[in-house]
């Protein structure tokens, strides 16, 4: 680019601080700090012309991030994967300013660090040779979700909670107290005992809604009170489902929590994932009939194949302590009750298999009892995830007792005031759980068998 001294002389006495860019175009279009230069050949570039670099050119010699990586469009994460492999590539496309056709340019450096962020579900989704790509000359991270529960973490968290204030610029500030209380929060999200969550953003809401209300009251400090209110007003939006569902579901009986009966249980289920689980009582019922005409166990409900898988395995733990293969002898349909919601994962075994032994054998359980357990094909009782929501669910519900495995009780995070409204039984098997729950006044001859094949296997 040419300019005349003296117009060189001027451009120079215009003070500026900032950075200079050179957006130039190979027709001569020049703009220096908003300045258009008299010999840049002028405006008369046509529109079709004038193109825009890519965030991929923007970031050459720098980094990219793309966030929900998966989300992208198959074609553009072709094109991705290209600008990757050959550090250059065209910008194709029109400005915003343009009539409609389209420009495109030669090959234009865009030599970037990739750094992209997904859920691990989403990742199947991938372009598969930009993943091989990723992998391959990358580095593939999973992110933790909770960190240790250590003094130096709390303090991170505590700092976290001035940061949200101050970014705010409007709420008030925490007192030590209040802190405290959202790093108990954290805890309790971390859904895992020891642990503190790094889902930040659900905290940052808390801490946000906690001090609006603060805010509205004129507090000069955000107290734990505020806080506790604001959990509930600013719940997830599967906390107000399960909510709803619990409300519901008792005003039609469909819960009960009171009384005995055979083949009917309360099973525990969460709905949402990660830290935004919310626990709702899943109330099984079980039939078995004489006749054996069915092929397999019958399973009605919004069910997922891990869901019903978990309940034919049932018929291995009948064996073992009844010695009746029930398969060809008998008819078993066992019924989640209205789950609209769906049903995924084994959770509910120990509910299942206690739900159908009771039908079987005519023994009632008692209603004011809810349980949630994995159970392996030897009655072992395996550990669960969201424990905490399901036994917060029971406890809002009015159940009495709940059962769950004992390797889960360190992962139970719950404020104790509301703990001492439930009574929790940990459990390591099958025949635990029965002894438990069921009523055994005309029964004791079926828990002497039980406790004579599990003397046996001892």
């Amino acid at each position: 680019m040419k300019l005349e001294k003296e117009k060189i002389t001027k451009i120079e006495k215009i003070p500026y601080n900032g950075k200079v860019y050179n957006v130039t175009t190979e027709s001569g279009n020049v703009i220096v700090n908003g300045i258009l230069c008299s010999n840049s050949g002028g405006l008369g570039t046509p529109a079709h012309e004038r193109v825009i670099a890519g965030m991929i050119h923007k970031a050459h010699m720098g980094v990219l991030f793309v966030d929900e990586i998966a989300t992208l469009q198959p074609a553009t994460q072709q094109e991705l994967l290209t600008s990757l492999q050959e550090g250059k590539y065209a910008i194709t496309g029109q400005s915003e300013r343009s009539a409609g056709a389209m420009v495109r340019t030669e090959p234009v450096p865009c030599n970037f660090i990739l750094v992209a962020a997904g859920n691990v579900e989403t990742v199947a989704k991938m372009h598969p040779a930009l993943r091989s790509r990723i992998r391959g000359y990358g580095y593939e991270v999973h992110m933790e979700e909770t960190m240790p529960d250590t003094k130096e973490n709390r303090d991170k968290l505590a700092v976290f909670v001035a940061q949200e204030v101050n970014k705010d610029g409007k709420i008030p500030h925490f007192s030590k107290a209040a802190v405290n209380a959202i790093i108990k929060e954290g805890k309790k999200r971390a859904n895992r005992k020891g642990h503190l969550t790094l889902r930040l953003r659900e905290l940052g809401g808390l801490v946000r809604a906690a001090g609006d209300l603060a805010k509205e009251e004129k507090a000069k400090l955000v107290k734990p009170d505020h806080i506790k209110r604001a959990k509930q007003i600013a719940r997830t939006l599967e906390q107000q489902m399960a909510d709803k569902y619990i409300e519901r579901k008792k005003e039609y009986e469909v819960i009960r929590i009171k009384g005995e009966q055979v083949g009917r249980v309360n099973g525990l289920a969460v709905i949402g994932g990660g830290s935004a689980y919310s626990g709702i009582i899943l109330p099984i019922e079980s039939e078995v009939t004489p006749g054996g005409k069915e092929s397999e166990f019958i399973a009605t409900g919004k069910l997922g194949d891990i869901a019903k898988e978990a309940v034919k395995n049932v018929s291995a733990i009948i064996k073992r302590y009844f010695g009746e293969d029930i398969k060809g002898k008998y008819d078993i349909y066992v019924q989640f009750l209205q789950t609209y919601e769906g049903v995924e994962g084994d959770s509910a075994s120990i509910a299942v298999a206690t739900s159908i032994i009771s039908a079987l054998k005519k023994i009632p359980i008692k209603q004011d009892y809810a349980m949630t357990g994995s159970l392996s094909v030897r009655g072992e009782v395996l550990p669960v995830g969201g424990v905490t929501s399901k036994v917060e669910a029971a406890i809002d519900a009015g159940i009495n007792k709940v059962i769950v495995p004992k390797s889960n009780m360190r992962d139970i995070i719950i404020d104790k005031n509301k703990l001492k409204k439930i009574k929790i039984v940990p459990v390591t098997t099958i025949s635990e759980v029965l002894k438990e729950a069921l009523v055994w006044k005309k029964h004791k001859d079926v828990l002497e068998r039980i406790a004579t094949v599990n003397g046996k296997e001892k």
